[in-house]
């Protein structure tokens, strides 16, 4: 027939038309997979975006941690936090990430960002901003001296319990692209993630704030020891709501005598505490029993808590100084704990390693070994608990070395001082809480 190509069937398509077709049709899947695998790249993105900012419990790494994955998830060079104060209008801290040394120091005079222009826009109207052109924008006030240039920009509001936290600033794609709806849909749910891990985070505060408050109030004020003196320092665990069972005491005893003494409860919770606070308080009764080594009112301390309901294994030491000639006699015996250093005059320090006993709680039946040592003039003894040396990837003797050399270097501190610096220092890995007492000689 006229104007139909040989061998073709009345009614049947051209064939060039058909692959036409289906290569159109597969074009368009592909796009769609494309798009697909795209939008589930973005979600699997943000949901370890929201594991990694969820596993951050120190509101400052909260943050900044925010600010980071924020800038992975659309790609953006600079990104920043605006945190606003109690009136709502203005900001009191701004976390930023992205900008070079020099670009810090070249703003480091500007001070901190008022929150004008661009910024101060999206502080009073709170909803999701995108600007291609910061600069064309009616609101912007410019640039301060020495800021990167920047011509994009995507602004999310932070929303804690209902109340505007702070914004979320994204300013210049990497690919040189505006930002677009894909990249604010993205960065709105991740807000939205953000404002429960603050709130988390400032929750974790308040309880570790009022943990560490028990926990001190347990622990007593050091008495006057005249001529000795002495100081302590309490320093909780890294770990959130973690009430500990370190403490420490010092009683002054007859015919100057001074009874020194350290411990640690097994275990973080509200029991651990009750039972160290229990076990001080036993414990001050048995030490003005003077006729009794240290290693005796150990043992009749651990026959006395073992009538007490869900007495907990605990480690502890027990010290005398007593008068001794010219000087002084250090009479003590452990419980299962660390044992205490003893730093010299001329800055040298030794470990007292001596048999320890058992911990409480473990045998009563058990003895626990007396141990003597003379003391010089201006001498120091050193009394700590595990958390102050303990970490998983280093042997114990190797912690202690190394608490002996910091305590060689900070020697000439006063006592005050040296024990805060044993506790900022330390060898561990902070996952326990830590006490540490010192009590030094007087000069000859």
């Amino acid at each position: 027939m006229a104007g139909e190509k040989a061998g073709r069937q009345p009614g049947q398509p051209y064939l060039p038309d058909l692959h036409m077709r289906l290569r159109s049709e597969l074009g368009r899947i592909d796009e769609q997979l494309r798009a697909l695998l795209s939008t589930m790249d973005r979600l699997q993105g943000l949901l370890d975006a929201v594991v990694a900012i969820s596993r951050e419990v120190e509101l400052p790494a909260v943050l900044h941690r925010i600010v980071t994955t924020a800038m992975e998830l659309v790609g953006a060079r600079y990104g920043a936090l605006g945190v606003l104060d109690r009136s709502g209008r203005q900001l009191e801290q701004f976390i930023s990430a992205g900008l070079s040394e020099q670009e810090r120091e070249a703003l480091a005079a500007a001070g901190l960002p008022r929150g004008r222009g661009v910024l101060g826009h999206l502080i009073s109207n709170p909803a999701p901003l995108r600007v291609d052109s910061i600069q064309g924008h009616p609101a912007s006030a410019g640039f301060p001296a020495g800021h990167p240039y920047m011509r994009t920009l995507l602004g999310v509001a932070i929303t804690v319990r209902g109340e505007i936290y702070g914004d979320l600033y994204l300013a210049e794609r990497s690919d040189g692209q505006p930002f677009d709806e894909n990249d604010e849909n993205i960065v709105v749910a991740l807000a939205s993630a953000a404002g429960i891990a603050i709130e988390n985070a400032r929750l974790f505060e308040r309880i570790r704030e009022g943990a560490e408050q028990f926990q001190r109030l347990l622990l007593p004020t050091l008495p006057d020891l005249r001529p000795f003196t002495a100081a302590a320092i309490y320093r909780p665990a890294a770990e959130p709501s973690q009430l500990g069972g370190d403490w420490y005491d010092a009683i002054p005893l007859p015919d100057d005598v001074v009874a020194v003494v350290i411990g640690d409860v097994a275990g973080h919770d509200l029991q651990a505490a009750a039972a160290m606070a229990a076990t001080r308080n036993m414990l001050r009764a048995l030490v003005f029993d003077q006729s009794s080594p240290p290693g005796a009112v150990l043992t009749q301390l651990d026959r006395t808590l073992e009538s007490v309901a869900n007495h907990r294994v605990t480690t502890t030491a027990l010290a005398r100084f007593e008068p001794d000639g010219p000087g002084w006699r250090l009479r003590w015996s452990t419980a299962g704990h660390v044992p205490p250093l003893l730093m010299t005059r001329e800055r040298r320090v030794v470990s007292l390693f001596a048999e320890p006993g058992l911990p409480l709680g473990v045998d009563t039946g058990q003895p626990r070994p007396d141990h003597s040592r003379f003391l010089p003039p201006e001498a120091t003894v050193i009394f700590f608990t595990d958390g102050l040396v303990e970490h998983p990837a280093h042997p114990i003797d190797e912690s202690l070395r190394e608490l002996a050399c910091l305590a060689a270097v900070h020697a000439a501190l006063p006592l005050p001082d040296f024990v805060q610096a044993l506790a900022d220092h330390h060898p561990s890995d902070g996952h326990d809480d830590m006490a540490i007492l010192a009590l030094r000689t007087p000069p000859a």
